[in-house]
C-alpha cells in the first residue's frame, strides 16, 4: 500500500513528541555552552526547573547524521539517488559534502576554494534574483535539483554574488530534547597517575580530581515541528511535497530507532510510542514503510527534471 498522507492535508505544522528515558540507571549527561553550562531554566507555569537536554542546532545535525552511510560514502540505502555536493582533494580523496557540512551547501568548501563550479551554477540559475524580492519558489527549485536535504535543514547563501547575501531559508524540520523537573546528580572522580601521582598536573601528570554533574528527570522529552506550509509554499508540485515529507519523518524514525546515543553519558531510548499533538488523530508511518517507499518517490521526483543531472555534483577544493 502507497504512503498515506492524506491525514496531513491542509495541516500547518506537524508535531511529534517521543517521551524518553536513560538506556540504563536514571542519570543523563546534557548538552554544555561555553561560559554557561547546562542550559537550566523555570518551566513558564509551575516554576519547576527545565534542562535544554539537546539544542536545535545539534538536533538538525543528527538529524542528517542519520541519512549517512560513511563507509559507502553516499546516502543510506533508502535515500540513493537524491542529489548532493561533494567536496574532494585534487586526488579524488573525499573530503566533506553537503549532507554534513555544518552551513551545507554554503560550506566554505563549497564556495570558496578555487573550483568555482557550484558558485557558478547558483549565480547563473539565481541570476534573476539579484535585484527586487528574492522569489523563494525559485531558490527552493534550485536547492532541490542540488541539495533536497537543504531545503529541510534550511539555509543562508551568505556570499554577495548571490542576491547580496539575501537567500536563505529556515528550517522546515526543526527538534530539540528537554527534561522537566530536573535533579542534579553531582559525582566525580580522579585522573591516576600511577607513575607519578604528584607530577606536574598542568601537563598532564599527576593525580587529578574532579567533580561532575549529571542530572535526573521527571520527564524527558523529544520535540519534533515539521513545518508543513512551508513545503506546500515552495510549490513544487505534490508529487515533490510527498517526498520532502516522507524525507522527513525518516529523518525523524531513525534518529529515533537509531541514533540517540547523543553523549558518552546520554545514552537514550524510547520510554513510550510516539505522540502526534497535530494533527490529531494521524499516525507516524513506521521507519521500515518509510525506507519501502522512499525510493519509489525519489524516481518520481527524478521523472519530473527536478534533480540535477548526474545527481551528484563534485567540486575539488583547493585553497584560492
Amino acid at each position: 500500500m502507497p504512503l498515506d498522507l492524506a491525514p496531513l492535508d491542509g495541516a500547518p505544522r506537524l508535531l511529534i513528541e517521543a517521551e524518553l528515558k536513560p538506556l540504563q540507571g536514571a542519570r543523563f549527561q546534557p548538552t554544555g555552552f561555553p561560559n554557561l553550562g547546562p542550559a537550566r531554566y523555570a518551566g513558564p507555569d509551575s516554576g519547576e526547573e527545565f534542562l535544554l537536554v539537546e539544542s536545535a542546532q545539534s538536533m538538525a545535525n543528527r538529524l542528517e547524521t542519520v541519512c549517512w552511510d560513511e563507509p559507502a560514502d553516499d546516502w543510506v540505502p533508502a535515500l540513493r539517488g537524491l542529489p548532493l555536493v561533494k567536496v574532494t582533494d585534487s586526488t579524488g580523496k573525499a573530503l566533506t559534502n553537503s549532507v554534513l557540512e555544518s552551513h551545507r551547501l554554503n560550506s566554505p568548501y563549497i564556495l570558496e576554494g578555487k573550483d568555482l563550479s557550484v558558485l557558478n551554477i547558483l549565480k547563473t540559475r539565481l541570476a534573476a534574483l539579484e535585484q527586487g524580492r528574492v522569489d523563494l519558489r525559485e531558490l527552493a527549485r534550485v536547492l532541490l535539483s542540488l541539495d533536497p536535504n537543504s531545503l529541510l535543514h534550511g539555509v543562508f547563501l551568505a556570499k554577495k554574488e548571490l542576491a547580496g547575501g539575501r537567500l536563505r531559508l529556515p528550517r522546515v524540520i526543526s527538534a530539540f530534547v528537554e527534561a522537566e523537573g530536573i535533579h542534579v546528580a553531582s559525582s566525580g572522580g580522579v585522573k591516576n597517575d600511577i607513575v607519578d601521582p604528584r607530577g606536574d598536573t598542568a601537563k598532564g601528570f599527576g593525580n587529578v580530581p574532579f567533580a561532575r554533574d549529571e542530572f535526573t528527570a521527571r520527564r524527558l522529552v523529544a520535540y519534533f515541528n515539521l513545518d508543513l506550509v512551508q513545503i506546500r509554499a515552495f510549490g513544487l508540485g505534490q508529487i515533490a511535497e510527498q517526498f520532502l515529507v516522507a524525507f522527513a519523518l525518516f529523518k525523524i524514525r531513525a534518529l529515533l530507532a537509531r541514533s540517540l546515543r547523543l553523549r558518552t553519558a546520554c545514552d537514550l531510548m524510547l520510554a513510550k510510542p510516539l505522540t502526534m499533538t497535530a494533527p490529531t488523530g494521524s499516525q507516524l508511518p513506521q521507519l521500515d514503510k518509510l525506507e519501502t517507499e522512499l525510493p519509489a518517490l525519489i524516481s518520481a521526483v527524478a521523472a519530473e527534471g527536478l534533480f540535477a543531472e548526474p545527481r551528484v555534483t563534485t567540486v575539488i577544493y583547493s585553497k584560492r
